[in-house]
């Protein structure tokens, strides 16, 4: 496969990301419809935070490993994955907090501000997986790259609906699309970027370390999301929507294993 066709690949994969977005732009929903929106979001964003720390976790376990046979590389992917967990979070923790001065009892951010933070953390997610499509393209391994493809496809029309959901929480205004098409390119265009950098270039250490950032970003904004939740949702409402948000999100996972198997 060429390297144009490779990056075509990523972008599609990245592209599908848009599909989930218009629904920031609904308005006239009751409390209970926008708070269900919120759980489903949140449970569908549980879930990435699961698979991308699992995904992470992998390269550190194999290191593990290898260090039976004198193989050191296991030190740095501990301290990568480590500290890029770290950074993630706190770094939008302290942004916040001399942002918009955050304190205990503040209200959870603006949801624009939500929206970027998925997106942003949604992006190095998507970063990985772009370079996991890159790589297996410039291996020859045709099929998988586009089964990869068309799975992270899939699963970014979830991910697309998760930066929108904060949105259609604010009843103040509705978002215009050029900030839908803006945090669209945030979240997705790093999956067409990944592919390109990933069929020329692959190391364990940045795959580790983008997934990690992004897990650590993830953490910051599901703590988010629950604030948002427990005001707009009765306990009840708020599991069925999480339990919702992360069988979606599974079943477009199941379908990616079972294809690539």
């Amino acid at each position: 496969m060429s390297h144009f066709a490779a990056a075509a690949l990523g972008a599609i994969a990245g592209g599908t990301i848009f599909i989930g977005l218009p629904v920031g732009r609904i308005r006239g929903v009751s409390k209970a419809v926008q708070g269900l929106l919120n759980a489903i979001a949140t449970g569908v964003l549980i879930f990435l935070l699961w698979d991308i720390l699992s995904h992470a976790a992998a390269p550190v376990e194999t290191g593990l490993a290898a260090m039976r046979h004198g193989d050191r590389g296991f030190l740095a992917l501990v301290v990568i994955f480590a500290a890029g967990i770290g950074v993630g979070l706190l770094s939008l923790v302290y942004f916040n907090a001399r942002l918009f001065g955050r304190t205990k009892h503040a209200p959870p951010p603006a949801p624009r501000t939500l929206a970027m933070m998925i997106a942003t953390g949604l992006g190095l997610h998507n970063l990985s997986e772009g370079l996991a499509i890159g790589q297996s393209a410039a291996t020859g391994a045709v099929a998988f790259a586009v089964v990869l493809a068309i799975g992270f496809a899939l699963h970014n029309i979830t991910e697309g609906f998760g930066i929108a959901a904060p949105l259609a929480t604010d009843s103040s205004s509705r978002p215009s699309w050029g900030f839908l098409l803006t945090a669209g390119v945030i979240g997705g265009a790093p999956t067409f970027f990944g592919t390109v950098v990933g069929y020329v270039f692959t190391s364990p250490y940045i795959y580790v370390l983008f997934l990690a950032l992004a897990a650590g970003a993830l953490l910051y904004v599901v703590n988010e999301m629950f604030h948002i939740g427990r005001r707009l949702n009765s306990p009840a409402a708020m599991a069925w929507g999480l339990l919702l948000g992360f069988l979606l999100a599974y079943a477009t996972d199941l379908f990616l294993t079972y294809v690539s198997a």
